[in-house]
């Protein structure tokens, strides 16, 4: 009869836990991207140049260039651990970025018939986020010089 391992419970509980932590990282960064989104909506809902959503926009914007410095850090530094990662890059900016609200938000436009609107607000959202990521990748290599 072959001999049975047992694993001590407090063990098995320590493991389910660590399994876990990634999930809580993903969790609290989401938390405090939305938050952040919402802040940046309240901030900038007085301001309107072609009645475009510039909380969404600014968020878009500033979140690939911060998504854009984490992937050049954690690229070729070891300063950025897993856990940072998953806490800023996966939970932070997936929380603080907008696709879906740019993608209502653009669906609204379209529905109003407002193209000359839809067209800019997609124009600057894509070109925008695209630039900030890029800066953001030239960003983590200046720094690591």
């Amino acid at each position: 009869m072959p001999a049975t391992h047992h694993v001590p419970v407090e063990i098995r509980e320590v493991s389910k836990v660590t399994a876990l932590l990634p999930f809580v990282y993903v969790g609290l960064g989401s938390m405090l991207g939305g938050v952040s989104r919402y802040g940046m909506t309240l901030v900038t809902q007085n301001y309107a140049v072609f009645s475009i959503p510039f909380g969404t926009l600014i968020s878009n914007i500033a979140g690939c260039l911060l998504i854009g410095l984490i992937a050049g850090l954690g690229a070729t530094t070891q300063t950025l651990s897993t856990e940072m990662r998953l806490l800023l890059a996966t939970g932070f900016c997936g929380g603080f970025t907008t696709m879906s609200s740019f993608v209502y938000e653009l669906g609204q436009f379209i529905q109003d018939k407002e193209y000359f609107y839809a067209s800019s607000y997609f124009v600057a959202t894509m070109a925008g986020a695209g630039l900030a990521f890029v800066l953001g990748l030239l960003i983590s290599e200046l720094v690591l010089r």
